[in-house]
């Protein structure tokens, strides 16, 4: 009985590990990646994947943009095609065991933004969870990490500054900062993070300049427009404020903090029904709190003049 269980075993062992290389044959298949320009990209990663054998293996590019998927099968083949800053490409092809299959071309477009791979996704996680718990050390470890070893992940510095911006080191946040806007010189995210470093060191002229660097039209974020809104307001420039909360507001009609904001703006700028109606639309969302009854004095304040 234990010679039948051991050959069943064997058996077993031998028809998964069959299973595993069924994606092999005689077959190859080469190609070349360039970029827009046409110039050849190395370290692309291409995923090569037997819908019928359920198996496949991956490769990489070389300096000259070229990789080789050799000793596969006859039969369909999805390849996949991945590099960070660059939108992922897939393909579909037929490979031939008895004949030359011809070379596969592919260029791949560059993408703004962070195109989180495959490769990356999990450190890329651990990073983020690190930085939620406030270990920003740790965080900027595995940011750092990242960016060493795969250098077009550089929207990462807004990331890794952010990590120095907690601990308090605004000279090395401002320097990362810098270094994402040698590469994206229109990110408004590290534009801003600019001016909030000389905000915190207390150069308030310094801050409101990199402010002024941002265009109104292209800031989306309703944290973004409050955060830079309070700026303006806290510099007594009201009327600056005014547009970055109303916008906020727009964007994000049931945002307290820039209700009440907005509120005390047009208070100070003497709009008086325009105030009325913010303090308003803030009671609607927050009725109870201690700053509810602060708005409340402001309205019966309001309603008697």
């Amino acid at each position: 009985m234990k010679k039948i269980a051991w050959i069943c075993s064997f058996l077993l062992v031998l028809a998964l590990v069959l299973s595993a290389q069924d994606y092999k044959g005689k077959g190859r298949v080469a190609g070349i990646i360039n970029d827009e320009a046409g110039k050849p990209l190395e370290g692309v990663t291409v995923k090569l994947f037997s819908p019928k054998a359920q198996g496949g293996f991956t490769v990489q590019t070389d300096k000259d943009g070229k990789w080789l998927g050799a000793w596969i099968r006859s039969g369909s083949w999805n390849i996949d095609f991945e590099k960070i800053g660059y939108a992922p490409k897939k393909v579909s092809v037929e490979i031939s065991e008895n004949k030359k299959n011809p070379d596969i071309a592919i260029a791949l477009t560059k993408v703004e933004g962070l195109v989180v791979t495959d490769e990356v996704k999990d450190i890329l996680g651990k990073g983020n969870e690190l930085f939620e718990k406030n270990d920003y050390a740790g965080a900027l470890a595995v940011y750092q990490e990242i960016i060493a070893k795969y250098p077009d992940a550089y929207p990462l510095l807004r990331n890794i500054g952010n990590c120095y911006f907690a601990q308090e080191k605004y000279d090395l946040a401002e320097e990362t900062y810098l270094k994402l806007l040698e590469k994206d010189p229109k990110n408004v995210e590290a534009m801003i993070a600019v001016g909030n470093c000389y905000a915190n060191r207390g150069d308030t002229a310094k801050a409101l300049e990199w402010y002024g660097k941002v265009e109104f039209e292209k800031i989306e974020d309703p944290i973004v427009l409050y955060n830079l809104g309070t700026n303006y307001y806290n510099n007594s420039k009201f009327e600056d404020a005014l547009k970055f909360y109303r916008k906020a507001t727009e964007k994000k009609k049931d945002f307290p903090d820039a209700l009440y904001q907005l509120g005390l703006t047009y208070l100070n700028l003497q709009k008086n029904v325009e105030a009325i109606a913010a303090f308003e639309d803030y009671l609607k969302i927050d009725a109870d709190s201690q700053r509810a009854a602060q708005v409340k004095g402001f309205l019966d304040y309001l309603r008697k003049k």
